[in-house]
């Protein structure tokens, strides 16, 4: 063992020797040396066996934006049943009264069984005296608390799954104290005249460096847009924010459909589109509506503006705006959805979508396509499963093993497109289109568990991800 210390090793072992167990703040309290330096002779000492280091860590709780709400003015829920104690309300009195809160608040309430309604009117039917959740909330309150003092642990894990309602925060600690080499060597330090301080511990590990690197999924995005572009095809773009003309109606959504509702899509306050297409395109797209919905279509509504759901708006205009007998072409880019956060989905994500155009072109060839890009992504265990799509027939479902988990993860939709989506456009050849979530490629590649890893800015897993995959 080597007999060379550095001053800032000296200090701490000294230290030690009178205080038997310290913290890094009271070693910084007593010695004078920043948490830099005390850092490293920690670092040095326990590389030579000197010290032990002991660490722990808590984890508390505290309230998010939501829960700091239901702690106030009780969780949504509550608020809705408050509203129902004197008499049955109208569905549309308790929206405008309980605005963003209304549907978390139905959702609870009609699946513990504590309302009913006649799809107009909505009255209390088995309310309850107590809510769980609300016990923990009030338990919080304004304070930090520890995990370990609430005791009802299921209920607190179905809180922390509801958007920014429960917060937890992690306290690591550690407690430095000799050895018994340590202690065998602080008489020495003391006495010892022939003890030589150095600047520099030629013994000490090198300092880490961590270079500059893309970040993991921008490696993944660079990845897909180099594979269809070897294969032939060609990128467009398109704008973040769309009218709902491209984005619901050219894709023979109507205009009634559960996805163009505000829980579902995000819409651009006040925002419309002055020219959404040509007469003509809105001409036959309006008469495919009416004559296939059976409904009066609303170019109103077609104007309004909102943040696209999918990159297949931006195929399609393209589709409608060149009309080719022939093409290849993918968009990439970040897509939108009104979803509440989870492992698996988030508001804001990227998506791959394509088209091929031909005289001759088949499922079989769209199958051919996929199957291809799944193989150059290190995907080999792939099948294809029947389902239904709204604007392509016949529609299938790309589906790739995971060897981790041992089953089977979908990951792309498609189909050719419906004539209902083509023929309105001016659009005569059959289309074969496709496209996914790139996220979730991204979580085979790098076996991940959950979606939000990739956003957490997590540097720990950010420098621990190879380039090469």
């Amino acid at each position: 063992m080597s007999k060379v210390f550095h001053e800032i090793e000296k200090k701490i072992i000294l230290l030690l020797d009178e205080n038997p167990k310290l913290t890094p703040k009271k070693i910084g309290t007593s010695t004078g040396l920043t948490p830099d330096q005390i850092r490293r002779g920690i670092e040095w000492l326990k590389f030579k066996k000197l010290v032990i280091v002991e660490e722990s860590q808590q984890v508390y709780l505290r309230l998010g934006k939501n829960g700091l709400g239901a702690n106030s003015k009780g969780l949504p829920e509550r608020q809705l049943m408050d509203l129902l104690k004197e008499k049955p309300r109208k569905l549309n009195e308790l929206k405008q009264e309980l605005k963003s809160i209304f549907s978390p608040a139905m959702g609870i309430a009609r699946k513990n069984n504590w309302i009913e309604t006649d799809g107009e009117n909505i009255s209390l039917k088995n309310p309850p005296s107590d809510i769980l959740e609300e016990k923990i909330i009030s338990k919080i309150g304004k304070n930090k608390i520890l995990v370990s003092e609430i005791e009802d642990k299921k209920t607190l894990e179905f809180l922390k799954k509801r958007p920014n309602f429960i917060i937890e925060e992690i306290e690591k600690s550690q407690i430095i104290s000799l050895s018994e080499k340590g202690k065998s060597i602080s008489e020495t330090v003391k006495i010892s005249e022939d003890v030589v301080v150095k600047a520099i511990d030629v013994e000490a590990d090198v300092p880490k460096t961590f270079v500059a690197k893309t970040h993991p999924l921008k490696d993944i995005i660079n990845e897909i847009r180099e594979i269809f572009v070897t294969l032939g095809f060609t990128e467009i773009l398109g704008k973040l924010a769309q009218p709902c003309f491209w984005n619901f109606d050219a894709l023979f959504t109507p205009q009634d459909h559960p996805a163009r509702e505000l829980q579902d899509t995000f819409y651009l306050d006040g925002v419309n589109s002055k020219k959404i297409a040509t007469p003509k395109q809105i001409q036959q797209v309006a008469k495919v509506h009416k004559n296939s919905w059976r409904y009066l279509w609303s170019i109103n509504k077609a104007r309004q503006m909102v943040l696209r759901t999918h990159t297949t708006c931006d195929t399609i205009k393209f589709l409608a705006d060149h009309k080719p007998d022939e093409a290849r072409v993918f968009s990439l880019g970040r897509v939108f959805r009104n979803e509440k956060v989870s492992y698996k989905h988030l508001v804001e994500f990227n998506q791959v979508e394509g088209i091929v155009v031909g005289k001759n072109t088949t499922l079989r060839d769209l199958m051919g396509i996929q199957r291809e890009f799944f193989h150059r992504m290190g995907l080999n265990k792939i099948k294809f499963w029947p389902t239904y799509f709204p604007y392509t027939e016949p529609s299938l479902q790309s589906m790739v093993y995971n060897e981790r988990l041992d089953k089977w993860v979908e990951l792309f939709g498609m189909g050719i497109f419906r004539p209902e989506v083509t023929k309105p456009l001016g659009i005569t050849k059959p289309v074969l289109a496709w496209g996914g979530g790139i996220e979730r490629i991204a979580m085979l590649k790098y076996g991940l568990d959950d979606v939000r890893e990739f956003y957490s800015n997590n540097l720990k897993w950010l420098r621990s991800v190879t380039k090469c995959q």
